[in-house]
């Protein structure tokens, strides 16, 4: 049976159909309320002469499907069987940057950390967070006055001294014996979901009740402490009253295309104000339909997301728009708006993320340089780190089969590199080729040194890498520097403590491109004094063998002329200035024969 004939035998009825190459994967997905309706249509003649329809269904050998109770039901599956499959002719949303949430875990002594992905795990989540930055500033913000950790240590067993942490006030000390209470670290816990879910007048209340009891039982500089957190969180309620009253929570999408090229921006306005902007990129939609292009992104969008906003704005409607508009009501338990703005004050909004889609398209299709303080932006929104202060020191180890074995740091600052800060390192303490233990020995080395950190630590390497750079830290008392590393095959960059979570960038995301370049930086440097040491050896060997040349002559040639190469070139009379005629000519005519 041919592909038309079995489409004429489809259910006229709800669900997804798959279209399938002559290996049987999918190449398409797609919904409709009427399944043979929607599916013979992509063989007439109108649609067979556009060129993505005519592709697919030349490619297409199969059709199968899937039926379901009503259109709210085919959206959810189409969008997981896009997101699953990933078809070539379907549009898909390339960037997969989810907004962070905090996670508080469900241990005995329960952490706190920002996270990207949500698992059923049985820990709360809290989120997410516009902008990014919002998160991690939280976190801090319960470190310094609740003390509850991030901490990656095993919190199972008593350890015989709390780490910095601790003794710098950010952490009670769970692993240690008789720093804290299982009550008290569990009051704690309680006050931070409180915090977090934006219930401050109870925190409020709560902090009050301990402030008194600290207080009437003499504990005067712990009620001190609960009154000065009191006044933050009584500042912060003021706050979320006057902005709860101020605006509706609305989503703006405009886009700018020159295809197959497409830059897409998103404004996040939260009660009434822009608090962060998204932006999508797409190299490959050659057949551009704004309706059908705004349907796919808006799916892939919002029915995975935990929290949909009450308004969207798009630039253009679209035939699933009521469907999408009740799946989302449904999902979040009141009313969800999609309109498209004709004139007014809405229009202006949109007109304002129209002008940056296009700035943004700009920015990444006709490679213009950002500025500086983009960069740190965007670092922070693509990474979840905050480059404060705006300095990286990567290393890279170089060898050759674990022999002069060395490493080099490189350092970038304020948007350059500043090469006055570049340090070489020679291997001491290493048998052999390990690289980890050779990156922990160089980590240990810089960091033992007393002086301002580096806003990242950046490594060249996987997985193994970091974690060692990381023991290296945590061997010194450092437990609180950001740190990641960039893996040179998939070009995927860790974040040390959320590395089950690799952060994936386009090719053309100006982070990846400074990441990069200061690791090929790094890499470069390190091979470039790798390759000196080995011709230092080299020339030593070669001219130590000469007759009447000792480690004395070699050291003063080394230091002159730097290389083999540069010896071999050198004139006799050059070489006569540092070593004497005789010695010269020696010289020149051993490494002549």
């Amino acid at each position: 049976m041919d592909l038309k004939d079995k489409v004429s035998q489809l259910p006229l009825l709800p669900g997804v159909y798959l279209y399938k190459n002559a290996y049987g994967g999918v190449i398409y997905v797609g919904k409709a309320k009427s399944l043979r309706a929607r599916v013979r249509n992509y063989f007439s003649e109108d649609r067979l002469t556009d060129s993505k329809t005519g592709t697919l269904i030349s490619e297409a050998r199969d059709i199968d499907y899937i039926l379901v109770d009503n259109e709210k039901e085919a959206l959810a599956l189409e969008n997981n069987l896009i997101k699953q499959y990933k078809p070539r002719f379907n549009i898909l949303l390339r960037d997969d940057k989810t907004y962070p949430y905090i996670k508080v875990t469900n241990e005995k002594y329960p952490r706190v950390f920002v996270t990207r992905r949500l698992r059923k795990d049985g820990a709360s989540y809290f989120g997410p967070y516009f902008p990014g930055n919002l998160a991690h500033r939280a976190v801090d913000f319960i470190h310094r006055h609740f003390r509850i950790p991030s901490c990656k240590i095993d919190l199972t067993r008593l350890h015989p001294n709390p780490c910095l942490q601790f003794h710098i006030h950010r952490c009670l000390g769970p692993c240690a014996a008789g720093l804290t209470t299982d009550d008290f670290y569990a009051a704690q816990v309680r006050n931070v979901k409180l915090f977090l879910d934006g219930k401050l007048r109870d925190l409020a209340g709560e902090l009050r009740t301990r402030m008194g009891a600290a207080s009437d039982g003499l504990r005067f500089e712990e009620a001190a402490a609960l009154r000065d957190v009191l006044s933050t969180v009584e500042e912060m309620e003021g706050r979320q009253k006057m902005a709860a009253a101020s605006g509706d929570d609305i989503d703006i999408f405009a886009y700018y295309a020159e295809p197959p090229l497409i830059a897409v921006n998103l404004f996040h306005l939260r009660n009434g104000r822009i608090v962060d902007r998204r932006e999508f990129y797409w190299e490959d939609q050659h057949e551009f339909q704004p309706s059908e292009f705004m349907a796919a992104l808006l799916k892939q969008v919002y029915l995975d997301q935990q929290y949909i906003p009450s308004i969207i704005h798009v630039p253009a409607d679209f035939e699933d728009r009521e469907a999408l508009e009740a799946l989302l009501t449904e999902r979040r338990g009141r009313n969800i708006e999609i309109h498209t703005p004709q004139r007014g004050q809405k229009r202006a909004m949109y007109e304002l993320a129209a002008t940056n889609a296009k700035h943004c398209f700009d920015a990444r299709f006709r490679v213009l340089k950002p500025s500086s303080k983009t960069i740190l932006t965007s670092f922070e929104d693509a990474v979840g780190v905050p480059l404060h202060p705006p300095r990286i020191e990567c290393f890279d180890i170089s060898h050759v089969q674990g022999t002069d074995k060395v490493a080099s740091m490189v350092v970038w600052e304020n948007g350059r590199m500043k090469k006055a800060d570049y340090r070489k390192f020679i291997i001491k303490t290493v048998e052999g080729n390990d690289d980890f233990a050779s990156m922990r020995e160089v980590v240990t080395r810089r960091y033992s040194q007393e002086g301002p950190r580096p806003g990242l630590v950046l490594i060249d390497g996987g997985l193994g890498q970091l974690h060692a750079a990381a023991a290296a830290l945590e061997s010194i008392g450092i437990t609180d520097q950001p740190l990641a590393s960039i893996a040179k095959r998939e070009e995927w960059i860790y974040v040390y403590g959320s590395e089950e979570e690799p952060i994936v960038l386009d090719r053309f995301h100006p982070v990846l491109h400074l990441v990069q370049t200061v690791r090929d930086e790094a890499h470069r440097f390190a091979v470039s004094f790798h390759r000196n040491r080995r011709d230092s050896a080299r020339l030593r060997s070669e001219l130590l063998e000469i007759e009447g040349v000792g480690p004395r002559t070699v050291q003063k040639l080394l230091k002159t002329f730097g290389s083999v190469d540069r010896v071999k070139a050198a004139p006799e009379e050059a070489l006569a200035a540092e070593v004497g005629p005789a010695v010269a000519r020696r010289i020149r005519e051993s490494l002549r024969a």
